[in-house]
């Protein structure tokens, strides 16, 4: 079959099932549900793509929020479309995970239409708690995009300009304790250690290193716990610290020097530190330049206006995926305005005309892509080597 022809029978397949999805972005939109507490987003999504055929594990991978949904077509490559459904507190569904969750879902729908092109299995992974911990580093922990051709989703973005992926930062995260003795500030504090002052020269030292750091360093904290009162030296002091990469492996190099100023700090004040994890690190985001020329074409094709990939400004649980097979996340306009995101003002665009016409472009997108991956083997072959190659270079500093 020709590429024109499969074009068209996508095309035909995604208005078929458009209402649907239009639907299910209005209803998320309409009724937010803040990261892993998605329990009628995730139940509403799973109940579409087991009417549509597929076959579903809900909930999934220890998650109550989280399914995988599987349509099994023989024997042959695996693919997965991911599925973002959380809000935000306040602003809802301000980064449009309604719209660009439905997105994919809009995908999953057109492919059972076009089932006969399908030559392996398509998984629909619904992954909740992207705002906060990130559910995708569990499933990526637990090996569930191990062995697959490719992963895939799309990320709302305004402009009216598009993006081939999205670049991301790798992201570690510490809530460090300091401990001293307390005494009374002006009767006795040569009998204290000052647990806030050995914190206070933490953040000095980390800033004594920043002339030295490689650009993608960036190292931020906030003081949580600076004492309970001004007459008393604090015995406690807490801080939060994160610190993001341009790979794991820079990370781990940037984490030592988190602990030698930590463990400097303390020593210098005669206190002692400890330190806790606040969650698993969000990894960078290994890229793949035969995937995006690919997409970058597709939207290309379909009349969408393209700009450079964009430097890397934050972090997401996408990237640990990339880091287990072949990933991309494209960044589709939904808007011409130009919007930030996690906004009253980006949640009211997902549910405009525009949105709804971008929902229907990405989703032609997404479905075409699946089927080059699941038919061409030769485009499969270079996307693993390049695969290869790029996880190489992230392993060095």
């Amino acid at each position: 079959m020709e590429e024109k022809d499969i074009s068209l029978r996508i095309r035909e397949a995604v208005e078929r099932h458009a209402s649907t999805a239009k639907a299910l972005s209005d209803d998320l939109g309409a009724h937010p549900e803040i990261s892993a507490q998605e329990f009628e987003s995730s139940k509403k999504i799973a109940a579409i793509l087991e009417k549509a055929g597929y076959k579903i594990e809900f909930p999934y991978c220890g998650m109550e929020t989280a399914f995988r949904a599987v349509l099994d077509r023989g024997s042959g490559p695996s693919v997965a479309l991911m599925v973002e459904y959380d809000a935000l507190p306040v602003v809802g569904h301000g980064c449009g995970h309604n719209l660009h969750g439905s997105l994919s879902v809009l995908s999953a729908l057109a492919l059972t239409d076009l089932g006969d092109l399908v030559t392996g299995k398509l998984y629909i992974v619904g992954t909740p708690n992207e705002e906060v911990d990130g559910g995708k580093i569990i499933m990526a922990k637990k090996g569930v995009f191990d062995g697959l051709a490719l992963a895939a989703m799309m990320h709302s973005t305004s402009r009216g300009l598009c993006q081939a992926d999205m670049d991301a930062l790798s992201l570690r995260s510490y809530t460090m304790e300091f401990f001293g003795r307390s005494a009374h500030a002006v009767a006795s504090p040569w009998a204290g250690h000052s647990a806030l002052a050995a914190a206070r020269k933490f953040l000095d030292l980390i800033d004594a290193r920043r002339e030295c750091f490689t650009p993608d360093i960036h190292v931020n904290a906030a003081i949580t716990d600076g004492g309970k009162a001004v007459n008393v030296i604090p015995e406690h002091a807490e801080i939060r610290v994160e610190f993001r990469t341009a790979s794991m492996a820079a990370l781990a190099s940037v984490d030592d020097m988190i602990m030698k100023c930590a463990k400097g700090a303390a020593l210098a004040l005669d206190c002692e530190v400890k330190w806790t994890q606040n969650y698993d690190d969000f990894a960078d985001m290994v890229r793949i330049k035969t995937l995006e020329d690919e997409v970058e074409g597709l939207f290309t094709s379909r009349g969408a206006k393209m700009e450079t990939i964009s430097p890397p400004i934050g972090s997401t649980d996408v990237g640990n995926v990339s880091y287990r097979c072949p990933t991309v996340q494209p960044l589709i306009a939904i808007t011409g305005e130009d919007l930030a995101l996690h906004t009253r003002e980006f949640a009211a665009a997902t549910k405009a005309p525009a949105a709804f016409e971008a929902m229907k472009r990405g989703a032609e997108i997404l479905a075409a892509l699946a089927l080059k991956v699941f038919r061409d083997g030769e485009f499969r072959n270079k996307i693993q080597q390049d695969f290869k190659e790029s996880l190489e270079k992230k392993t060095k500093i």
